[in-house]
């Protein structure tokens, strides 16, 4: 890693990646900014510096996008945190509601060997506990059939295949009525006007938000 990289760059470079991968475009400094909880100024003026290293391209009013170089520094730092999450929750035991917190801390002081290190012991996993999927030490990404459970038809089998919220509260709920990556639920019924679906999981009925249900997505 270039040592002019600092972790707040690193976590720019990953908030960037994230939010294009999210709406498949440039990404807005404001946009930028609220995933981020600084000030628009504060976001311009690291842009500013993401795009004098040559790790991002920013044109006022049509936003930021990442170069390959800081494509490849966000996945690097995606693929730790990822790792680590992982990590944390399958040898430490840490509950999958508390590891984003900690990921986030460790994910910029983690060497390449012990990155090799913890795949290996995890057995080059290719998810982690949310289903989000770890980048490989190439770059490469696998894409996962996601759609949110509130767009399935009553009636159709579904199979969980990632969270997209982190909220403890929300990642507690999930884990508490088996709504986890790997699940197979069935949209019972669905009350569009009152906002509400009701999901079968292992033979037991759940009533979500539609607001919960954008958040959980599967494959039909």
């Amino acid at each position: 890693m270039d040592a002019r990289i600092t972790p707040a760059m690193e976590d720019y470079l990953k908030a960037i990646h994230q939010i294009a991968e999210a709406c498949l475009g440039a990404v807005s400094t404001q946009a930028l900014s609220e995933r981020l909880s600084v000030s628009t100024a504060s976001a311009t003026g690291m842009v500013k510096k993401l795009a004098s290293l040559g790790l991002a391209e920013h044109e006022p009013y049509h936003g930021v996008a990442l170069t390959p170089r800081g494509e490849a520094v966000a996945l690097e730092v995606l693929r730790h945190h990822r790792l680590l999450e992982l990590f944390l929750v399958e040898h430490l035991g840490v509950p999958w509601d508390e590891v984003h917190a900690d990921a986030e801390r460790l994910e910029h002081h983690i060497s390449e060997g012990l990155e090799d290190r913890i795949a290996a012991a995890l057995g080059q996993p290719s998810h982690d506990p949310h289903g989000d999927p770890i980048p490989a030490r190439d770059g490469s990404v696998l894409t996962i059939p996601a759609a949110p459970m509130s767009s399935v038809r009553t009636g159709t089998p579904a199979r969980i295949t990632r969270i997209a919220g982190r909220s403890g509260e929300l990642l507690r709920y999930l884990a508490e009525h088996g709504l986890t990556p790997g699940a197979v639920v069935v949209v019972a019924t669905r009350d569009e006007l009152g906002g509400v679906l009701v999901v079968e999981v292992d033979g037991v009925h759940h009533t979500l938000s539609l607001h919960v249900a954008e958040q959980i997505l599967v494959e039909r």
